[in-house]
């Protein structure tokens, strides 16, 4: 007899603990939207060394395709909550205190341009996609069609362009270089790697730098984000000499960071960001910091807004 109380005890517990987690998370869910309402202001984070995607601008001020996109976020909250005024308050997160702003309630929205990875999904949750993001390539004006070929038009993934000739030959005893401590630095050495190729890989420190290496023929290719890549070459004195290729090899979208288990507020960004990205203007706004958007990136924007 006492085994079966022990036995019912165990499944009421069980039963209260499953209630107390559900409790829990329909709070989690509904506290940053119902602490937007109460106090009409939105905690907005962003990383001031993070260009194009966010920086101090003029005066100060935090600017870049991530932070406009908040800014326009804010606008639909605003509206979405019908809030005669909302605050933003914009927190600088810098260096180490952009991966604890979801854990220490810093900031409601983290506007930067953070790689949606399983990893980082265990601390943090993500909205839809903001760019889709990737390891590029930047090369010379000046530098042998046969090499842009090569790495613009491969083979599919399936059957590597670094295998084989003519591409081998086109690719071997040149340097290449990749951004120090980035998932460009080991995708390029694992390509040499793997596909043996004669071939040297010279780490750089920053985009700048490798830029002065590719203008200067030290390297034959720049390799690194995608975006980040885009930007330093338009910003470049030698940005008429310079190329960024139209091909991802890595995908690594991003995304804005928020808190886990608040998906209330997760739907409300979420149809924020879709609304933009179907909107008529978006396509000059993305032009604003990126360029001209080409096909694939259209695809990919219209595909990620939501319908509702």
């Amino acid at each position: 007899m006492s085994g079966t109380n022990d036995r019912w005890a165990a499944i009421a517990a069980s039963v209260l603990t499953a209630a107390a987690v559900l409790a829990l998370s329909a709070s989690a869910q509904a506290q940053t939207l119902d602490r937007i309402r109460t106090s009409s202001a939105l905690k907005l984070g962003y990383d001031p060394d993070a260009r194009p995607f966010s920086f101090n601008g003029e005066q100060g001020r935090p600017d870049g395709y991530a932070v406009t996109l908040c800014n326009k976020i804010a606008d639909s909250l605003r509206a979405q909550l019908n809030l005669p005024k909302l605050n933003v308050e914009w927190v600088s997160l810098a260096g180490d205190a952009k991966t604890r702003a979801m854990e220490s309630g810093t900031a409601d929205l983290v506007c930067g341009a953070e790689p949606v990875t399983l990893t980082r999904r265990q601390q943090v949750s993500f909205s839809i996609p903001i760019f889709p993001s990737g390891t590029g390539a930047l090369l010379s004006a000046s530098s042998p069609l046969a090499l842009r070929e090569v790495l613009q038009y491969g083979e599919p993934s399936t059957r590597p362009v670094w295998r084989g000739s003519p591409a081998r030959t086109i690719l071997e005893h040149k340097t290449f270089s990749s951004i120090a401590g980035t998932t460009s630095e080991g995708w390029l050495s694992d390509r040499i790697k793997t596909f043996q190729l004669a071939a040297t890989a010279a780490p750089v420190d920053n985009y700048q730098q490798g830029i002065e290496r590719v203008v200067d023929g030290s390297s034959a290719v720049l390799f690194g984000d995608m975006p980040i890549l885009m930007d330093a070459a338009a910003r470049s004195d030698n940005s008429g000499n310079l190329i960024v290729l139209q091909r991802h090899f890595t995908y690594e979208p991003l995304g804005l960071e928020l808190a886990r288990g608040d998906e209330d507020f997760r739907l409300a960004v979420d149809r924020a960001l879709s609304q933009v990205y179907a909107g008529p203007d978006f396509r000059a706004f993305f032009t604003t910091w990126f360029g001209p958007p080409d096909e694939a990136t259209v695809t990919f924007f219209r595909q990620t807004a939501l319908p509702e």
